[in-house]
């Protein structure tokens, strides 16, 4: 068999992973749940709530 046909099991599936699975981290901490997303802030809810302010974000009543 050629190098292109022994492939290695565990690379297929990282493969596999990385096309259906979550492409986004939190951009403070890492974590990939529980993300901001809208306007591709990409932070996760702890840390937008840290940050908000001094993005310009105001909290309201």
């Amino acid at each position: 068999m050629s190098e292109s046909e022994q492939r290695d099991p565990d690379a297929e599936e990282a493969e596999e992973q990385e096309k259906t699975g979550n492409t986004h981290v939190c951009r403070m901490t890492g974590r990939e749940q529980g993300l901001v997303g809208k306007y591709d802030i990409w932070l996760s809810r702890q840390s937008f709530r840290e940050v908000a302010r001094d993005m310009g974000f105001e909290k309201y009543d």
